[in-house]
């Protein structure tokens, strides 16, 4: 049985990702100072990744 084609891995494996994970939010937020600490990491901002 062959796999589906959705299912396969992508050949663009180095591509850049347009969401972040809720860590990699918060600490690009603290390099760029938009972060203060103790505020809650859930309900964040959307973020863009760094070009």
């Amino acid at each position: 049985m062959s796999q589906h084609a959705s299912l396969k891995k992508s050949s663009n494996i180095g591509s850049k990702r347009s969401v972040l994970k809720r860590f990699e939010r918060v600490k690009l937020m603290q390099k760029r100072g938009e972060w203060k600490e103790g505020t809650s990491p859930l309900g964040l901002k959307k973020t863009k990744p760094e070009s």
